[in-house]
């Protein structure tokens, strides 16, 4: 049996992560109290009874503070059990949260007539950073969309083969905001930019023109050799600590021509050795 806890800020995807869980076959319930995540998980472990083999429990803020700080003790006791668990970690910046419950007008769950809503974003993070540390994968929303988030999921999540490396490789623009949700970043800012020749500035790194003049950059094939090299030797160390998430970022200036030719080409490097690989390029959405 697969268990699947998903907590996260208000806001930053939860109930879209839910959803797409449950499209894939996931039995799932949503605020669940933590002090019932081990009767949960023992009645699904008898799944030739219930026939459910995978579930997935939301958990958020909502908990009472006491059941939070205990969240450590619980994931303990599903260890000791040798459930087959992980934790998704949504969240996004708080001026992204700050917009979406504006726009909808939705109600933050802890904020009332002496919380606003930017301080209930404060006191949502401060009680639930300890599930942060125990996710297995933490996904940032800030420049996500629902629909691309429902693709992560489905991409990440459900389609992973199980006890395998999900490896993904994000291209990114500094002048965006650098992600969270990564555990290896690249800078290709020291590289030539395509973005000062004007028949390329419109174009982006999968485009022919802008392949081959970067293609042609001695500069940009050493550096593209040197992380090769590096995630070629270190990435099989990963999958040997079982592993189950690598993100790997890459950045340069806007997030269209280098960042975007590195991450394809690392992608096919990558493949090529056997692994599953998965490409996002936060810009172009």
């Amino acid at each position: 049996m697969k268990l699947i806890i998903v907590s996260g800020l208000s806001g930053a995807g939860k109930s879209v992560t839910l959803d797409t869980l449950e499209d894939a076959g996931f039995y799932c319930t949503d605020n669940l109290p933590i002090a019932l995540l081990h009767d949960f998980s023992d009645l699904l472990a008898h799944s030739e009874k219930t026939g459910i083999k995978h579930a997935a429990v939301g958990i958020d803020a909502r908990n009472d503070p006491l059941s939070l700080n205990q969240f450590g003790s619980f994931i303990e006791q599903l260890k000791a059990e040798r459930v087959d668990y992980e934790v998704i970690f949504l969240r996004a910046s708080k001026e992204s949260l700050l917009r979406r419950f504006n726009e909808t007008r939705r109600k933050h769950p802890l904020s009332d007539k002496n919380t606003s809503l930017d301080e209930a974003i404060d006191l949502e993070l401060e009680r639930l950073n300890l599930i942060a540390s125990h996710a297995s994968i933490q996904i940032d929303t800030t420049h996500t969309n629902v629909h691309q988030l429902h693709d992560i999921i489905r991409d990440r999540v459900c389609l992973r083969k199980e006890h395998a490396l999900s490896l993904q490789i994000m291209s990114f623009g500094y002048k965006h905001g650098a992600p969270n949700d990564v555990d290896f970043v690249f800078d290709a800012r020291c590289l030539p930019n395509p973005y000062w020749e004007p028949s390329l500035r419109h174009l982006n790194g999968q485009d022919a023109d802008v392949i081959s003049f970067l293609d042609n950059s001695e500069l940009v094939q050493q550096y593209l050799h040197d992380n090769a090299a590096f995630l070629t030797r270190w990435i099989p160390e990963f999958i040997n600590s079982n592993r189950n998430y690598l993100t790997i970022g890459i950045g340069c200036t806007g997030g269209q021509h280098r960042s975007v030719y590195l991450t394809e080409k690392l992608a096919k490097h990558l493949s090529e050795q056997g692994l599953s690989v998965i490409t996002r390029h936060r810009e172009r959405p």
